[in-house]
């Protein structure tokens, strides 16, 4: 479904080449579960962006299904993205004078989906993560955790086939976390691929694949059953 070809990403900082993502090639097939890990710095965030459609190689291709992203016009780029590909990032990104409600119905609405029935599916959608109670509060009024279930429910407005989660539990408790990703599980189960930035070990083990960043280059991609356990409890 997602294929990276000799992927390169090089920035200009202050007239000094920085080398984000350095000749990268994977396949990801429909279905996947991979989580991308790394140091910090280590091109994470920058691989999930042009996997996405959000941000050109310098060099190489990265294809979606038989759809090369960036040898396409933006427009069609767009419709691509928009047609196949939810984004949840760590930040929310709600849309602050919006209700829970309305913030899902904003894919919908970009999508020329009627009033009525852009109603029903975001009422659908947060009963569907727990937030049936919540549909009229605003994200101020909403706890962190519940934030990030109306960013999920945002997400599924258009029936993505893909998920890219730039670490979607960043920002929560443990037990927070936990239910965000037994959520992707769920998603994943269903035939939905996910793609996830984390730093959160528990998390990488819940995924099929880890795919491991040093450098901008890929160290390590392989099945998560490879890798060794997580830890029971955090060790700080």
């Amino acid at each position: 479904m997602l294929r990276a070809e000799a992927i390169t990403k090089i920035y200009d900082h202050h007239k000094t080449a920085v080398i984000g993502l350095r000749d990268a090639t994977f396949d990801i097939p429909a279905g996947d579960f991979v989580a991308i890990v790394g140091p910090s710095g280590s091109g994470k965030s920058t691989l999930l962006l042009m996997l996405g459609g959000m941000l050109s190689p310098t060099s190489g291709r990265v294809l979606l299904e038989a759809h090369s992203l960036y040898d396409v016009s933006p427009n069609r780029r767009a419709r691509l993205r928009r047609g196949n590909i939810g984004f949840v990032f760590q930040t929310f990104n709600l849309v602050p004078y919006l209700t829970a409600q309305e913030n899902v119905q904003v894919p919908l609405f970009l999508a020329s989906v009627g009033e009525a029935e852009q109603e029903k599916r975001a009422a659908d959608l947060l009963r569907r993560v727990g937030l049936g109670d919540r549909l009229p509060h605003k994200p101020s009024e909403l706890s962190v955790g519940e934030q990030q279930r109306v960013a999920l429910a945002r997400v599924l407005a258009n029936d993505p086939k893909i998920i890219l989660a730039d670490e979607p539990t960043g920002n929560l408790d443990p037990e927070t976390s936990a239910q965000i990703m037994e959520f992707l599980d769920e998603l994943n189960a269903e035939g939905r691929t996910i793609v996830t930035v984390t730093h959160d070990p528990r998390a990488a083990q819940r995924a099929k694949h880890v795919m491991r960043l040093v450098g901008g280059a890929i160290e390590e991609n392989e099945p998560a059953s490879m890798r060794p356990a997580p830890l029971t409890k955090d060790v700080r």
